[in-house]
């Protein structure tokens, strides 16, 4: 077999350094890097799925505290909460109401598990007519 046509050296510049292989390396997702939606609703004892998103479901803050205390258990640190408020309105009062669905899910969640990191969504559309 005619070797001549091979390299003698094979050259490996994608592992020539630490740096360069961790640049080149697969992409790793773990759950540590994820944030759980959470879609909040008035009511009581909701857990509705939303047709439009298989999986996702409209939750009533009744039932976000055992929600958020499997959501860490598995490993991720934060959820985003989308509320639906009970009305709409010009100004979208309930976005800055103490007593707002997202303000109530916020004081549940954090009753349940206190070192979740909870972000709010701040969309005024949902809440405005």
């Amino acid at each position: 077999m005619d070797t001549s046509l091979f390299p003698r050296n094979r050259p490996r510049r994608l592992r020539s350094s630490p740096s360069f292989r961790q640049m080149m390396r697969e992409t790793w997702l773990a759950p540590a890097e994820l944030i759980y939606p959470l879609f909040v609703v008035h009511g009581g004892n909701v857990k509705a799925e939303i047709g439009s998103m298989p999986g996702n479901y409209h939750w009533s803050v009744d039932r976000l505290p055992a929600e958020v205390e499997e959501i860490a258990e598995l490993g991720i640190p934060a959820v985003i909460l989308f509320g639906l408020p009970a009305e709409k309105d010009p100004i979208g009062k309930e976005n800055f109401d103490p007593e707002g669905i997202v303000q109530q899910a916020v004081r549940a969640i954090k009753e349940a598990v206190p070192e979740l990191f909870v972000l709010t969504d701040v969309c005024m559309c949902e809440y405005t007519d």
